[in-house]
Formats: structure tokens, C-alpha cells, sequence
């Protein structure tokens, strides 16, 4: 085929895939680089000209063969309450067909799924914001049990390529990137080894970007003169004016000129406010409803702010969709207000038909005008809100609001530079921008944007440190964040979880740290229930939401427990257990009762403990507790429980598991359920279970590989198991290219990974048949039968015994050895011996030879490297339990 041909042909996919006809530059990128599995070292393309199209580029390349990464890892800076990448992936997926594209998302029925874990070498979609993917690239996953960070950050780190939306917004990040890419010290040493594993490869996308690189890939001139809907967009009509505040307050002033737009328009027009904080928002917000009520005049009004429940995000899209904000040309039937903060400035394919704006630094300014008229179809107008030049009190030494004032100032300065129109405003428009960016320079462009925070160094030791996931201590493992975002004055973060079952009984027994670890490990916090927001806001809101809550005649719960009986739950006492502060890797932190959280406002310094007490940190909440508005929003005088997945079917189904009030005699009453933990809420004077929560897995959403041990079908023998898994691990070696010594050695790994469950303690646990040894069993699982033993270290002396093993050279044995004791996160570099048959001494240097062995393979094949390894047998073991799941008897 020649290249017209191949062009037509490719044009001909792109548009089955979007509905789209491709523009001209994403066919010079795809043809010329991407197909020749040549990334470039950026793309600077305005907003509104299809960048997130980059993954369906990606996707045809691959498919054509090209040779690129088998993942797309596309990273937005935050999680907004809708994003467009989200879209772009379930679009592709769906228009694809393709059954072996996994997709995990940040919305939606893909919602942090975890199917990208599912095989190394099948291609996978991951988007993630900064802090996501970045903490788990370092394995430091937020959120991510100790045993699961290397799997994730082996899969990450090696055959990815990681997409940076708007990269000038977090230069640390991608410096952390670039650095990971160029490998400098942080792989394999010998050169052999270090080509075993695929490359880590990046690509950034700016509009604006700090760093203009003579290999970045831009628009050529034939883009902007041939491509008649490229130059729509880069010459869509924005006209800019600026409106002194003087001495009236921003918020009405935003709110005055909105108005005054959408009622001289001549019709209901969709107008986007952007405010520099959710405060003024909401404030904004107010002052219109007041105005619309006022002059009996009908509007529609929607806050687009962070601080959202991610469950409540599709809604919220459905809301902004229906009003139009979407790149649509439907008109409302009403004029029609988005009050939006930062959160609606990335990520987002808002479309308004005009603007009003306060003052924010450059780099923030062009991705709000991005965000108007983005098809260059209308005539808007943009309102920019001035402000007096800022003049701080002690110029030489100004406080981080004066520069952050005298940096937006500036940037107001750069907007009076853009070209005059005829009736007196600034033209706005992307190439009116991109020309006086161009002639400003970067002096200039830079003391009009964020400065780019310090960042410390990225080395070897320090990403050994953290490869060292279960070490639950250690002096040189700093937190990550740094290394992800530079050091800024940002506040920290939490996030809050709401659940209807906590590990809590109503007798006011105290359970052990390991009852409650082993709930939440069962159970684990799932980004769909997740509400992030400040420190200070969800401190000020525990402390007003409890004290409203006391305030109420709450009945204590009783001691008999009755209250779990029909699924309802007698509303917690004053001194109940009713918050679980976890931290990164899922561990009990802290707990609260509500008089304990209404104290913390007696005094700054009780407010000061409290806070730090639950940064950078998740709290799980009884959803009794109430405070969440019907938007996914905090609202401390909302007193109805929150809405939780337990009544929500599907919900479950996207978390993954389920949690019922249950008897120690029943069980769970679907097959497409199974049990995989039982928290006992109730126990007899003899100590003997009463009532227990019961916590189900859904049969293909699996969050712990131990509970791959458990299967709805028929039980499995280990003989068949460790068959299946060799097989399973035989293909993803093939599919991956493998030098044959090394899949071999993986190969052999998977036929011995398991011999440890040949151990009595371990059959009686998993409640095995007796008429064989068993793999995998339809339980339930009798967890304080295991007394701590591991079936990995238990395999360890099967393996050293096999004549197989033997007969491999020094440096394979040590691999296979590895991948075994590792194939569950552990042995990184310590794993447990409990439980396990032998002398003290004799269990004691095997564990050491275990962690001296990990040492010896991660100086040889690279922090990466080696974690991408184990994750391949781990995904050959996971492959072949999802085909017992499925193919039950």
C-alpha cells in the first residue's frame, strides 16, 4: 500500500474509533513517529485540537505493530469532577471491540478496576492524576496494600508510556519522569539485562509550556493554512476586555458581569465563571441566584469544584452535559452559569459561549480561555476582572499572597499585549496567544506564571529504599511527595470514606489492630467512595458535623446486637467507634468516637492535633454520621446517613466486594459472590461468634491476591493449579519476547510457586477436601487457623529440593527462588516464617538468604526490572485463577 493509501486507511480506523476525521497533525504524528515507534520529546498543541486523541493513536500504532509500549498511562494533574481522558478511554473501548484492552479509569464503570494488572502483555489504558500514579510508580502506592506496590510499580515502570497532560502545571513530575526515562543510574547495570524488561517512555503535553524543546512536536504551517477546521479553532473569536474591580467585592463583581452578559446576549446563553477558590464560588454562585430571583427571571446554576465523592461525578457530568458545557451546540432553554475553580481548568472539555474571570498567574490563564468557544463556531466574550498593581508591604521580602498577586498582576499585563480587535477588546484567541507568548519571551512568561517549585534529586539509593515494600519501617524511605510535586506551601490532603459496617461491636469491646487490618484489607477503601479535599476542611467539618450530631437524642446501641440483625443499625453512641483514620498502605492509624471529634474544638491547639492526626491520610466514617450533600459535596447540617455501596448493586460490583450482617450458619446467597472474611460483631461468654459482618468478593473483582485462593466453581487441585499457572506464564513469556534462560526460569517459578500449601495448616485454613492436596478451595477461609504462615516461604525448601531447579546455573536459581517467595509482595526483602515446619535456626537463614537474594537480583536487573519479573509469574498465577472463576465446573 502506498502512503496515500496508508493515510486513507488509518483516517478511515481513526474515524471508527471517535466519530472524528483525523486532523492533519495527529496524521503526521501517528505516521511519522508513533508508527515508527518514535515518541517525540513533547507535543505543544493548543487546547481544542484533539491532544487526548494522542491514546487513540497510541492504540492504532500498537496495533499496526508498531513498536511501542503495551500500556498508556495518561496522567492528569488533578482529578476533576469529569475529565475528558476518562471519556477518550471509554470511547475507545468501546468502539474497539477490543476485549483484550483494559481499561481502568477515574469515573465510570472502569473505575480503578485494576484490569491493567491482568497481563503484562496485552495493551492496557491507566489514567491516573499526579499523585496516583506517581506514588505508585515509586512504590509508595496511596491507597495500595504493601504487597500490591511492587506489582503496580513493576508494571508501571517498565513497558509504559506515561502521557503528562498539561505538563507545565507540574514540572517536578515531569522531571521525575524524564528522569526515570533516561534511566541514569536507576536500571539494570548490564546492558544485556537491562533490555530484558521494555522501555519506560514519556510524553508531555503543554499548551504553554515552560521548556519549548526544538524536538517537541508542534503544528506546522500547512496545519494552520490546509486544515480548515485546525484553523477554526486557532482563530476562534474570544474577546477579551478587562473590568477593574475597584472597591466592590469579587465575588459580585464576577457575578455582576456574568449577569450582564447572559441578559444582553439577545438569548440563554451558557456563561462559565472561574474563581480562584471554592469559597468565592459558592459565593459567586449565591449572588446570581439572587439576582436571577430578583428580577423573577429563570437561570440554571452548577458549582464545578473539587471536594466531590467520585461516585457522584457522573452525575455531575450528566448536569454540565445537559446544560450544554460539553462542545455542544444545543442552546439552553435558560441562561445557564458554571461557577468553576482549578478544578475546572484541566483535564475538562468545557465549552462556554462566554467568560468571566478572576485574576490567576499565565499558565492558568490559557487553560481557562481554552474552555470558551473551543470550536471557533461563536463570538464570545471574556471578562477578565482587574485588580491594582499589588504593592506589598515589605517589597524585598513579600508574604506568598503578595507574590502570587504581583504574578497574576503580571499576567494581566501580558494580556494587554495580545492584538487589539476593532471594537477595542484583546484578541484571545489560540494563535493570538501563541504569537505574544512567542514575543514576550521567556523572561517575560515567566514572571507572569507559578514559578516552578524546587524538587530534589531522584537516585538509585533512594528508589531501592522504597522498593523495600515490606518493611513497614524504615529511615530512608521519605514520604514521595517531593519527588512528585517539588516543595510547594500546598496544604495537605485527606480523603474520607463513608461505610454503613465498620469493624465495630456494639458491646463496646475493643477489637485486636489485626481484626480491624484484616476488615479493611478485605474490604479496602475504593476510589469510587473517596471524597478528597484540605486538611483544615475536613477538620473544621468533623468537628461541626459531630457536634451536630450530639446535639441529637442518639440512642446507644444495644449489647445484644439486634440493631445488625435486619440490615438496619441503631444510630452510634456518644463514645462509639464511629472513624478509622488508615494510612497510605491501609493500616488502623487512629480511632474516634463522636464526643472524642466534637472535642477538638475547644481550643487552635486541640484543631492543630486533630489535623495532623489525619493528613495525607483515608477516614473511614460511619455513614450515619451524615454530612454529605446529595452532589458528593460536605455539607455538615445534612443529618441523613450517606448513601454507601451496600445500597447500591452496582456500586458493589464496581468496589468489588460487599458487606452483610450475617450469622456464624449462613452464607452468601449468590454465586457470583463469594464469602472472603467474617468480622465478628457479636461473641458469647464462651468467646463463640454470635453475629458477624460478612464480607463477599465479587467473583472477577478480586482485590487481594489471597482471595484468588478462594473460587465460586469447583475446588482445584495444586497439581492443576501450578499447571495452569506454567502455562499461563509460558504465553505472557512468549507474548513478551523473552530471552528463553529467563522465561524458562519464570516458567519453572510458576510450576513450584504454590508447593507451600501443601502444608496441613494451610489445607485446614482454606477448608480443603481431604481426598487431595488443593489450590484453591470454595472456603470460607478460617484465617486464625493460618497462625501467620506464608505458602510462599513454605515453598521455598520444595524448590530448592526439585532436580529442575538444580540443574539451572547460580543466577537463574536465585530468580526462580525470588519469584516464588515474592509472588505475593512479600520477600521485599523480609517475609514471614511463621507457622512454618523446621528448627528456628533453620527458618531463620532461609529468610535471610531471601532478603541477600532480593539485594543480589535488584542490583542486577534494576528496581523495575525486577519488580516487572515477579509481575509477570503474579500475573500467569491471577490469569489462571480468573479461569477457574470463569469456568467454574
Amino acid at each position: 500500500m502506498n502512503a496515500a493509501g496508508e493515510t486513507a486507511a488509518f483516517a478511515e480506523k481513526f474515524e471508527a474509533l471517535t466519530s472524528y476525521a483525523p486532523f492533519a497533525w495527529q496524521v503526521r504524528l501517528y505516521r511519522d513517529h508513533f508508527l515508527n515507534g518514535d515518541i517525540p520529546a513533547g507535543l505543544d498543541i493548543a487546547t481544542g485540537l484533539g491532544k487526548t486523541k494522542v491514546m487513540t493513536l497510541w492504540y492504532l500504532a500498537l496495533k499496526a505493530g508498531a513498536q511501542l509500549p503495551r500500556r498508556l498511562v495518561y496522567v492528569v494533574d488533578r482529578r476533576a469532577v469529569v475529565d475528558q481522558a476518562t471519556t477518550e478511554a471509554q470511547q475507545l473501548k468501546r468502539h474497539s471491540g477490543d476485549d483484550g484492552l483494559r481499561i481502568s479509569t477515574l469515573r465510570g464503570q472502569y473505575a480503578d478496576n485494576r484490569r491493567w494488572h491482568e497481563s503484562p502483555a496485552e495493551p492496557a489504558i491507566i489514567i491516573g492524576t499526579v499523585d496516583m500514579i506517581g506514588s505508585r510508580l515509586l512504590f509508595s502506592g496511596y491507597g495500595v496494600s504493601r504487597r500490591m506496590r511492587p506489582y503496580q510499580a513493576g508494571l508501571l515502570g517498565a513497558d509504559t508510556l506515561v502521557v503528562l497532560d498539561e505538563a507545565h502545571l507540574v514540572p517536578p513530575f515531569e522531571r521525575l519522569l524524564r528522569q526515570i526515562e533516561e534511566g541514569e543510574g536507576l536500571r539494570a547495570r548490564v546492558p544485556a539485562d537491562r533490555s530484558i524488561a521494555p522501555p519506560f517512555r514519556l510524553l508531555p503535553l503543554s499548551a504553554t509550556g515552560r521548556e519549548q524543546s526544538t524536538s517537541m512536536f508542534r503544528l506546522a504551517d500547512s496545519d494552520r493554512t490546509d486544515d480548515a477546521a485546525v484553523a477554526q479553532r486557532l482563530n476562534a473569536t474570544k474577546r477579551l476586555s478587562c473590568s477593574p474591580r475597584g472597591e466592590q467585592k469579587l465575588e459580585e463583581c464576577l457575578a455582576e458581569q456574568a449577569w450582564r452578559i447572559s441578559t444582553t446576549a439577545g438569548k440563554p446563553v451558557r456563561v462559565l465563571v472561574y474563581c480562584n477558590g471554592r469559597d468565592i464560588a459558592g459565593k459567586v454562585r449565591t449572588a446570581i441566584e439572587k439576582r436571577a430571583k430578583s428580577e423573577k427571571c429563570k437561570a440554571s446554576t452548577e458549582l464545578f469544584v473539587g471536594a466531590r465523592r467520585v461516585h457522584e461525578r457522573e452525575a455531575a457530568r450528566k448536569e454540565l452535559e445537559e446544560l450544554g458545557f460539553f462542545s455542544g451546540d444545543n442552546a439552553p432553554a435558560v441562561p445557564a452559569f458554571v461557577i468553576a475553580t482549578s478544578a475546572g481548568e484541566v483535564g475538562v472539555d468545557l465549552d462556554a459561549d462566554h467568560m468571566v474571570m478572576d485574576l490567576v498567574p499565565f499558565e492558568r490563564v490559557v487553560q481557562r480561555l481554552g474552555r470558551v468557544n473551543r470550536l471557533g463556531s461563536k463570538d464570545a466574550q471574556v471578562i477578565v476582572i482587574g485588580e491594582d498593581e499589588p504593592k506589598p508591604k515589605k517589597p524585598e521580602t513579600p508574604t506568598p499572597d503578595e507574590q502570587r498577586a504581583s504574578i497574576a498582576w503580571r499576567a494581566l499585563k501580558l494580556l494587554e499585549q495580545l492584538p487589539e480587535r476593532p471594537d477595542g477588546t484583546r484578541d484571545a484567541s489560540p494563535a493570538a496567544l501563541a504569537e505574544t507568548r512567542d514575543r514576550a519571551g521567556p523572561a517575560q512568561i515567566a514572571a507572569a506564571s507559578t514559578p516552578a517549585p524546587l524538587h530534589p534529586a531522584l537516585t538509585r539509593p533512594l528508589v531501592d529504599a522504597w522498593s523495600m515494600t515490606s518493611l513497614t519501617e524504615h529511615t530512608g524511605q521519605p514520604e514521595v511527595q517531593p519527588w512528585l510535586r517539588g516543595w510547594i506551601e500546598e496544604l495537605p490532603q485527606c480523603a474520607l470514606v463513608w461505610r454503613k459496617y465498620l469493624p465495630v461491636r456494639p458491646t463496646g469491646d475493643v477489637p485486636s489492630d489485626r481484626e480491624v487490618a484484616e476488615f479493611f484489607a478485605a474490604a479496602p477503601p475504593h476510589l469510587t467512595e473517596r471524597l478528597e479535599n484540605r486538611v483544615d476542611v475536613v477538620r473544621d467539618w468533623l468537628v461541626d458535623r459531630t457536634k451536630i450530631f450530639l446535639r441529637r437524642s442518639a440512642p446507644v446501641p444495644d449489647a445484644t446486637g439486634d440493631s445488625h440483625v435486619d440490615g438496619s443499625q441503631t444510630a452510634p453512641g456518644a463514645d462509639s467507634v464511629v472513624l478509622f483514620v488508615l494510612g497510605h498502605a491501609g493500616e488502623v492509624i487512629e480511632t474516634y468516637s463522636p464526643r472524642q471529634l466534637a472535642r477538638f474544638g475547644a481550643s487552635a491547639g486541640s484543631k492543630k492535633k486533630l489535623a495532623r492526626a489525619i493528613t495525607n491520610s483515608t477516614l473511614v466514617l460511619d455513614a450515619q454520621l451524615g454530612g454529605l450533600g446529595e452532589a458528593g459535596l460536605f455539607d455538615a447540617n445534612v443529618t441523613a446517613p450517606a448513601s454507601t455501596p451496600d445500597t447500591d448493586p452496582e456500586w458493589e460490583k464496581t468496589t468489588g466486594f460487599r458487606i452483610r450482617t450475617a450469622t456464624p450458619d449462613s452464607t452468601s446467597d449468590d454465586p457470583d459472590w463469594l464469602e472472603a472474611h467474617r468480622f465478628d460483631t457479636l461473641r458469647s461468654a464462651e468467646d463463640e461468634p454470635l453475629r458477624q459482618l460478612r464480607v463477599d468478593i465479587y467473583r472477577d473483582r478480586k482485590t487481594d491476591e489471597d482471595q484468588r485462593s478462594l473460587t465460586p466453581g469447583r475446588a482445584q487441585t495444586l497439581a492443576e493449579h501450578q499447571d495452569w499457572t506454567a502455562r499461563k506464564a509460558e504465553v505472557l513469556a512468549a507474548g513478551l519476547g523473552l530471552p528463553p534462560e529467563i522465561a524458562d526460569a519464570i516458567v519453572l517459578a510458576a510450576v513450584l510457586h504454590d508447593e507451600g500449601k501443601r502444608a496441613e495448616i494451610w489445607q485446614r485454613a482454606f477448608n480443603a477436601k481431604r481426598d487431595d492436596i488443593y489450590a484453591k478451595t470454595r472456603g470460607p477461609l478460617r484465617l486464625p487457623l493460618l497462625g501467620g504462615y506464608r505458602h510462599e516461604f513454605g515453598s521455598i525448601a520444595h524448590v530448592e529440593r526439585d532436580a529442575r531447579f538444580r540443574a539451572l546455573d547460580p543466577g537463574l536459581r536465585d530468580l526462580v527462588l525470588h519469584l516464588v517467595a515474592a509472588h505475593h509482595g512479600r520477600a521485599r526483602p523480609l517475609i514471614e516464617t511463621d507457622g512454618a515446619d523446621g528448627p528456628p535456626s533453620v527458618l531463620e537463614a532461609r529468610a535471610r538468604d531471601i532478603a541477600l537474594r532480593f539485594g543480589r537480583l535488584q542490583a542486577r536487573f534494576g528496581p523495575w526490572g525486577l519488580a516487572w519479573l515477579e509481575a509477570i509469574l503474579r500475573a500467569a498465577d491471577q490469569q489462571a485463577s480468573r479461569d477457574l472463576d470463569e469456568r467454574g465446573n
